[in-house]
């Protein structure tokens, strides 16, 4: 640890962001981008892109430490051309992400914010037997495009209240695997048609842009419920309003949007769909484990300690 710290010290850090906090002054984007030329490390957010032309402006450049699961934020090429190290922070968004996805799924399907809204504006139908009904998760089955370490983790959650399991991957998981989550390997198509909920829970890459269109849209139960909690591009906007407009499936819980920060306007009007602000790692938890997890990798890469690094690139 003592080699560690010496060696930080001989290193200048970063950051594309500053977190608010009691007793720091926000410096502003000028003073904090004039800090790029001399740095070695970078520690980079997930909401602030890293292109070619900052990397470019770092000639001293070796790590990007990414605050993020995801780092499609990173021009990965720039970095390759560069021998530029990139990590990013993957196990402490698991479960959190994994949680949300579950809440959005309970929601839009037991209707609670819908049902909020309507108490809070007057609207609500009188409590009676065949009033104000929603549906229930057990005994449904929810199929999870991506069972990866966050489709695992929801799938633990959703065994233990009762549904059933399909999922869809590139590639087929070990049995013992699908044995752990008692879960049965389709075709995408097979998925999208027998499932009751469909999360997805796969990482953006140009291929699977616009993974969930109009096409696949139609193939869902009228019925079904889609939860997205992955990126917003997994779906073609659009046409997930129109099949929510007419009714070509149930409802949609969305954390995550086609071109954010900006939502489809159209998406505020509907009863059907649940809204999250990208709030899937954003517990005060994951937040301090994310720390922790890109303080690790800096540490590591200063030892040259390279397998206890989470490595993108």
């Amino acid at each position: 640890m003592h080699s560690q710290i010496m060696c930080l010290r001989e290193m200048k850090v970063a950051f594309t962001t500053q977190l608010p906090h009691e007793g720091f002054r926000r410096l502003s984007e000028h003073t904090l981008y004039a800090s790029l030329p001399e740095a070695d490390i970078l520690v980079s957010t997930f909401d602030k892109p890293v292109p070619r032309s900052m990397i470019e402006s770092m000639p001293h450049l070796k790590l990007i430490a990414n605050f993020g699961a995801g780092f499609n934020n990173i021009d990965l090429e720039a970095c390759r051309e560069r021998g530029i190290r990139v990590t990013n922070t993957p196990q402490p968004v698991v479960e959190p992400t994994a949680e949300l996805a579950f809440a959005l799924m309970i929601d839009v399907a037991r209707r609670v914010s819908e049902f909020d809204r309507a108490l809070r504006n007057g609207i609500c139908q009188p409590m009676a037997v065949m009033n104000n009904l929603s549906h229930s998760l057990y005994g449904k089955t929810l199929g999870i495009i991506g069972l990866g370490r966050i489709g695992q983790a929801l799938a633990r959650r959703a065994v233990a209240s009762g549904m059933r399991i399909l999922y869809h991957n590139r590639h087929r998981l070990p049995e013992d695997m699908e044995q752990r989550f008692d879960a049965t390997y389709v075709d995408f198509q097979t998925l999208l048609q027998d499932s009751d909920f469909v999360s997805l829970n796969l990482p953006y890459t140009p291929e699977v842009h616009h993974l969930i269109g109009q096409p696949e849209l139609g193939m869902m139960k009228r019925s079904a419920y889609l939860i997205n909690t992955a990126r917003g591009a997994h779906i073609d906007e659009q046409a997930l309003v129109e099949a929510l407009q007419n009714g070509i499936i149930a409802g949609a819980a969305l954390d995550v949007y086609e071109h954010e920060p900006a939502i489809s306007s159209a998406l505020f009007s509907l009863p059907n769909v649940v809204l999250s602000p990208h709030t899937g790692t954003g517990t005060m938890e994951g937040r301090i484990a994310m720390c922790e997890n890109v303080t690790d990798n800096i540490l590591a890469f200063c030892a040259g300690e390279i397998e206890q690094m989470n490595i993108v690139l």
